[in-house]
């Protein structure tokens, strides 16, 4: 593909190496994955009194307005940091980019499935998450806490970095042509045909409500909940922090104000190797509502051979919040869109079983922070 798009491990790995990323400390196995970068905390958290871009200025010079302490992550068991307050943390990884390379952020899953709200900013620059071509200089991270207190520790990965050259996403055509090709949706076990994807600079997705009674179709997280460490994989309860949502009669769900959801799409979706994909958060002309905290999609994410006689294609767990007022939702209601970009070359890894990945075969599957729930959403594991 000579008109560009999203690196992949391969040449992510070549990039470390030609010092484009860089960073004090020597990279991690599995910290590469096949179209992004996990990029690791550092050693201190700069608790803000409000968020902030550094527009002309560099990050560390407006620090000193708006940093209130400093809290060190690199000794012992972590730091706690509280829900709803702002932390800057400076990450390990820098960046020398070429100038015909830019870069974007995103939280990981399991971090967006907890409710932590987090985005990058870099020297110089007016806007979150999103790196200028050309771009020298460190990369800070804002972490802000939203259903839990949560504990965090230097070295932790929270977020990721993709590099990106040329072109932007698939248009509508070309995503239709991608879809007769290979199929990249599946609506109950059926690929649609082309014309039938609900397309506007992406891919549509609606929400599964069709349980009732008490058969869940969601988790609502709890306010005020234990301490949560996302160092601890596996160590919590999940009853401690979640509790099962039900949908009313006819499908519909009723979204309380700023409270946060783990739902589920009804479709399911797959990513093919020469291709990434982005979750976009939900137009706000729709109605006020939140979707998908965490938008990166890897290559791989949701294929398999058909040899294999599996049906093809996940659903994507949404994280999901209404804003102001209470908002209805209902079964089949398109709440995201699924952005697809081309990559620069095949990854040579995929998601799923080449790297053991935590979401390959998920179901309505809460992050790797908690012990497995049981098959039913209303039946959590004690």
């Amino acid at each position: 593909m000579t008109d560009g798009g999203v690196l992949p491990a391969q040449q992510i790995h070549k990039a470390i190496a030609d010092d484009v990323i860089r960073a004090d400390a020597a990279f991690e196995d599995g910290q590469v994955q096949p179209a992004s970068l996990d990029l690791r905390l550092g050693g201190v958290a700069h608790r803000l009194r409000c968020s902030f871009v550094p527009g002309d200025d560099t990050v560390e010079t407006r620090l000193d307005d708006y940093s209130m302490e400093t809290i060190d992550l690199s000794t012992g068991s972590g730091a706690i940091l509280e829900r709803d307050r702002p932390y800057l943390i400076p990450l390990v990884e820098e960046l020398r980019l070429p100038e015909t390379t830019r870069a974007r952020t995103n939280p990981k899953s399991s971090t967006g499935r907890v409710d932590v709200f987090c985005r990058v900013i870099t020297d110089h620059s007016h806007r979150f998450d999103e790196v200028a071509a050309g771009y020298d200089g460190r990369l800070w991270l804002e972490v802000v806490p939203r259903s839990f207190t949560i504990k965090v520790r230097a070295g932790l990965r929270l977020n990721q970095l993709r590099l990106v050259t040329g072109r932007e996403a698939l248009g509508d055509a070309e995503l239709r042509a991608l879809h007769a090709d290979e199929p990249v949706l599946w609506k109950a076990g059926v690929a649609p045909e082309p014309d039938a994807l609900v397309l506007a600079g992406g891919l549509f997705l609606g929400v599964d409500l069709t349980g009732s009674g008490s058969q869940g179709v969601g988790y609502k997280a709890k306010r005020n909940s234990k301490l949560l460490d996302l160092a601890d994989v596996r160590g919590h309860r999940a009853e401690d922090f979640w509790e099962p949502v039900a949908a009313e009669s006819g499908g519909r769900l009723v979204l309380e104000p700023e409270e946060f959801y783990l739902l589920i799409s009804s479709e399911r979706v797959r990513i093919p190797p020469a291709f990434a994909a982005e979750m976009t958060a939900y137009d706000p002309t729709a109605g006020e509502l939140r979707t998908h905290y965490a938008g990166f999609f890897d290559p791989g994410f949701g294929h398999r051979p058909a040899a294999d006689g599996v049906q093809q294609g996940t659903r994507a767990v949404l994280e999901v919040r209404a804003r102001d007022v209470p908002f209805m939702l209902e079964h089949g209601q398109s709440v995201c869109k699924l952005v697809y970009e081309p990559m620069l070359d095949e990854p040579d890894v995929l998601y799923g079983s080449d790297l053991a990945s935590n979401y390959q075969d998920q179901d309505l599957t809460l992050s790797k922070h908690f012990r497995p729930a049981g098959t039913q959403v209303g039946d959590i594991t004690h």
